[in-house]
Formats: C-alpha cells, structure tokens, sequence
C-alpha cells in the first residue's frame, strides 16, 4: 500500500475521539472520500459523506473480506490492527471469521441461522418484558431523591439483561460479560488481547453448560445448528457467533441509552415536547440514534475491484472506512443537522439515517434496539420526570474508545414524580 506521511488524519487518533462530531465534520466538508490512516499505520479511504457511505455498506463492489478481492490482494486491514493491538494469532479468527466480516453467501447463510428472532413481531412480544426489567431497575432507586450513576445502575444492567434471556445466558455469567466486553472496549495495553482470550474460554464452557441443558432460546438453536450438521455452523463460528451477538447486543444499546439520558437532559426544550406528547418518542428514538448514536465508524470494507467513489478512483484491495458519524450529519441529507429535533421526520433506507448501518450487514438487532430506547426512556422520564444531570454537562467523562461515543459515567439527581 501506499506510504503517505503520518499528518494524514485518523479517526482512531485522540484528537478524533476527543472530539469525533467537529473532526469528521471537517473531513466531511473537505470531500466526500478523503484519504488517511486508522491506527497510524494502515492506508484507509475515509468516505464521509450520506450518499458515498450508502454506497459503500451497500455496494457489492466493496466487500468485508479481503479474500473476496479479485486480483492481487493487499494486506488485511484487520489482520494489521489486530497485530497491533497484540491479539494473538490463535485467538484472530474469533474476530475476523464473524458476520461482520463475511460476504455472501457465507454471510447470507450465518444472518439466515438468526434472523427469525429479530423480527419486528418477535421483538414486539418481547415489549412486555423489557417493560419489567426496566420498572425492576427504576424501584431500586431511592424514592426520595439521590445521585444515581445511569450507566451501571440502569444503562447496562437494562441492555445486559434483554440480550442474555434473548440468547439463554444465565444471570451468574452477567457479571464475567460485563468484564469481558470493557476489556475488548480498553485502551490500556495488554487489555484487549486479554479479555478476547478470556471470552473465549468462557463461551466455550457456557455452550457446554446449555448443550447438557437445553432451553427455548437463541443459544440452543445456534449449539443444535453445529451438532446436527457442522458444515451449516462450525465450532468456530459457533463461539464467534455468541461472541457477536452478546457484545453487540448489550454494548451498544447501553451506550445508545446512556447517550440519549444525556441528551435530553442537555435539551430541555425538546424533552418537554415528549413529556407533552409521548406520541413523539417513536420518531424520537430515531432522531436520537442519528444525533448521538454510539457507534462512530462502520466495519472497514475493501474495494473488491478499481471503482471510483466521489470522483476519486480506488484501487482493488484499498480499506475504505464508511463515517456513519459523519453520513448522519451530513447537510446535504438532514436539514440542520447539528440540531436536536424530536419531531423530525426522516426519509431513506432502512430508517433513513446509517446509526444501524446500511445494506446486507444492516444490523440485526436494529429492531431491539429502538424498541429497548422506546421503552427504557419513557419509563425512566415518567418516574423521574425532574431528573437532571449531577454535574455540568462538559463534565460528563466520555470515554477515549477507537471508533466509539461513549460515556464511563452518567451521574444524575432523581426526583420522583410526586416530589
């Protein structure tokens, strides 16, 4: 690949993370495909822009393994990362050979195995239970008023709790998730390799503990997939498959909680408007997704061929890094971008903004998670409805993770309804 100079920009760098909203606002105005570097070593194509990135995460031309490039290959983006951060070569498969980095038809054969408990009436049935788990979560709190931290004392366990009894993960394994998943998510070093190994180990002991004692949930119906016919899922996408689902069932979605509490607690005006009309949650959630939506950049993809996007000619082989931060954004799309707007009326694909992303890897879970904000929010603000944050909000401490917006701490006063 080519050896541009280290000034060209990253989105993993500090001063990205530290501020992603104005970094990949620059690069947005700057082109709709701007060249640059992840990790400070790796040549990537920024594309930043609504229109390029729908393009790129739904274009068969730009692919998720670089094996399914035609013609000479360049090094494996994450192959590059993944040596970077120490992982070791024994544990890499686990995060390469998931669904996020399989095209068809492998990849049409993996979603195929789960996507009937993702859809839109399954998910609704679920309604009644998260509607349980979070009225349980807010009678923990103090009556009376206190100071609550909303991330481990609502966020989390929320989130956590919907995709464990979804995949039939037993409550004394949460605490291990809890600690596995920060470890993927730390900077510090030796960290990440740690916590990956350790989630490995423990998936392949909780498969062993369902496969003795089989239930009505989505763990059985993967370990039952293996067992009658390995071809269909091997052992090794098995304990890949939980490995993903678990993390980008609870991750996410606590963060995507956590984020929407501090943003409406920093617009006033449009929190009134739900509390006047709870109608509006259901374009809310969305809106919410879009302004301030966890997940910052997509999964790097490779040009499959030569192509040209935003009038800039890529190379077969070449990483290109889809912006979603930046798509979501983007003035040529969204009237006022910048603005929270609860009642805002979006058109597009899939939601019309790229929070769930786009294409053949649109998320799975989209579904859950919008109805998880639809419940979780309205249930919070309707028993605390004078909730406000314990400190300033440029105090709120965000945490410095490559390609994520997220908070370590949501530090609140509560006020009951009836004070």
């Amino acid at each position: 690949m080519s050896t541009e100079s280290p000034e060209l920009p990253d989105v993993l760098s500090d001063a990205m993370m530290a501020d992603p909203y104005h970094g990949s606002g620059l690069l947005r105005e700057q082109a709709p495909v701007v060249r640059g570097r992840l990790m400070g070593a790796v040549s990537v194509w920024y594309v930043t822009r609504y229109e390029e990135v729908l393009t790129v995460l739904s274009d068969r031309r730009f692919v998720s393994n670089i094996a399914s490039v035609t013609g000479d290959q360049t090094d494996d983006a994450r192959t590059q990362m993944a040596e970077k951060l120490g992982v070791p070569v024994e544990d890499y498969p686990y995060l390469a050979n998931g669904i996020l980095g399989q095209d068809a038809p492998a990849h049409s054969r993996l979603r195929k195995l789960v996507t009937r408990a993702f859809t839109v009436r399954r998910v609704n049935d679920l309604r009644p239970r998260l509607e349980t788990v979070a009225e349980a979560l807010l009678d923990r709190f103090d009556s009376s008023g206190r100071h609550a931290d909303l991330i481990p004392e609502y966020a989390y366990p929320f989130s956590l709790t919907v995709i464990c009894e979804l995949m039939g993960i037993p409550e004394s394994d949460h605490a291990a998730w809890h600690t596995w998943s920060s470890g993927l998510g730390s900077l510090e070093p030796g960290a990440m390799p740690a916590a990956l190994h350790d989630m490995i180990a423990g998936v392949r002991e909780i498969i062993e503990r369902r496969r003795e004692s089989p239930a009505d949930d989505l763990l059985t119906t993967l370990i039952r997939n293996h067992d009658e016919d390995g071809d269909r899922l091997s052992v090794e996408e098995l304990i890949t498959f939980v490995i993903t689902l678990m993390t980008a069932g609870h991750e996410p979605s606590t963060h995507a909680l956590g984020n929407s509490i501090a943003e409406l607690l920093t617009h006033p005006d449009q929190l009134a408007l739900l509390k006047q009309d709870p109608e509006l949650w259901r374009t809310a959630v969305d809106e919410l997704v879009r302004r301030c939506g966890p997940t910052q950049v997509s999964v790097p993809r490779y040009a499959a061929v030569d192509v040209e996007l935003g009038g800039v000619p890529i190379r077969a082989g070449d990483v290109v890094q889809p912006m979603l931060t930046a798509a979501n954004y983007d003035p040529r799309q969204f009237t006022e971008p910048e603005r929270l707007d609860v009642t805002r009326s979006m058109t597009g694909p899939g939601h019309g903004h790229v929070g769930f992303g786009h294409g053949p890897h649109y998320c799975l879970g989209a579904y859950l998670a919008k109805l998880q904000l639809g419940v979780a929010l309205p249930a919070l603000f309707g028993r605390f409805p004078e909730l406000s944050l314990a400190v300033a909000p440029e105090n709120l401490p965000w945490q410095k993770v490559p390609g994520l917006r997220r908070l370590t701490a949501l530090p609140v006063e509560l006020l009951p309804a009836d004070r």
